[in-house]
């Protein structure tokens, strides 16, 4: 993965597969323990983010979430999104779609962050969304029908909706330490 100016990048012929339209880090909050995620927090920081691209919840296509598969964080990190999401998706109609790149290839520890946007930067490039594999009985601790998402399951076609409008991505990642961060990108 490497990072440069969009300008730069251009200038010297380098392949693009993504820009980066915004960007956000903050500490994941107050909560009951170590391994328990702040909801607030996690609102916050993608708002943040959104707020950096200068772009609303309703231009994102498609959320790579942190998406551990526990009990306890993702029906938080759901709760999130349902607050920056709903009402933008359900006005317009359309879900969010939603996934995880752990369900590929595990958690990363560390690298979880890099392999989301990894992951979201072939999508991009591809045009398509890989499925999210085994899911086959949603958690039932996520209240799945007030949320306005929908999970892949098979490979799904993510075409730029016009010329002028690009396909645009958040990443989630919620570090073992309290960092929270999410990043939004958009085609080249």
């Amino acid at each position: 993965l490497v990072l440069k100016p969009l300008a730069l990048a251009q200038a010297d012929g380098d392949r693009i597969h993504g820009v980066i339209l915004g960007s956000a880090v903050r500490h994941g909050g107050r909560s009951n323990g170590l391994t328990a995620p702040n909801m607030g927090s996690q609102e916050e920081v993608i708002r943040a983010a959104l707020d950096d691209a200068r772009i609303g919840p309703d231009a994102v296509d498609y959320l790579e979430a942190h998406g551990t598969g526990t009990p306890l964080g993702d029906p938080i990190e759901m709760a999130a999104v349902e607050a920056v999401f709903a009402a933008s998706r359900l006005e317009a109609g359309s879900p969010l779609a939603i996934g995880s790149v752990k369900t590929n290839i595990g958690h990363l520890e560390t690298a979880a962050g890099v392999a989301g946007i990894i992951k979201v930067l072939l999508c991009l490039r591809h045009g398509m969304l890989p499925p999210h594999l085994h899911f086959e009985n949603p958690s039932e601790h996520i209240d799945w029908p007030s949320l306005p998402v929908t999970v892949p399951t098979e490979a799904t076609a993510w075409p730029s909706s016009s010329p002028s409008r690009r396909r645009i991505a958040g990443v989630s990642a919620f570090g073992f330490a309290g960092t929270v961060a999410h990043v939004v990108l958009a085609g080249a």
